[in-house]
């Protein structure tokens, strides 16, 4: 099956198996930061963004993509930097694995949310899972980060 996409702004074309997922095809073109996890839609481990909404890679065909924007943590570097530096201030960086897909819905939650509440920010991220932590660090870090980005103290 012939696709036409865009990873991280490059135009790809390619020829595809029908059943290939959307986690599978972006690994094979260098996107590592997309980790297989759960493989049903359950740990956000796959998190990527089609057309600038995020989405689980795990349970989407590659098909599905085809004539849209795929948007990877390796396409995102400055900004997953400097919320990085935001989790690192609130100690909430151990292992790491669960960071890239968890580190995409909060740019996503950037862009998306004008205005927000501690319960938007957990209700947006109840599908990150994270095996080291409380969460408590990475729900201080994301609120902190979303006030700076409003115009706050960093």
């Amino acid at each position: 099956m012939e696709i036409k996409l865009w990873i991280n702004g490059k135009l790809i074309e390619d020829n595809i198996e029908p059943d290939t997922p959307l986690l599978e095809y972006v690994r094979s073109k260098g996107c590592l930061s997309v980790k297989r996890g759960c493989e049903t839609s359950n740990c956000g481990l796959c998190t990527l963004w089609i057309d600038e909404k995020p989405v689980l890679s795990c349970t989407v065909l590659a098909a599905r993509a085809n004539g849209k924007h795929i948007t990877t943590l390796e396409g995102l570097q400055e900004e997953a930097k400097e919320f990085g530096e935001f989790m690192a201030k609130e100690g909430a960086d151990q292992c790491g694995y669960c960071n890239p897909g968890f580190i995409m819905n909060v740019l996503a939650m950037v862009r998306e949310l004008k205005e927000f509440s501690d319960e938007d920010i957990k209700e947006y991220l109840v599908g990150n899972l994270c095996r080291c932590t409380g969460y408590m660090g990475q729900f201080r870090a994301v609120k902190a980060f979303l006030n700076y980005k409003r115009g706050g103290e960093r």
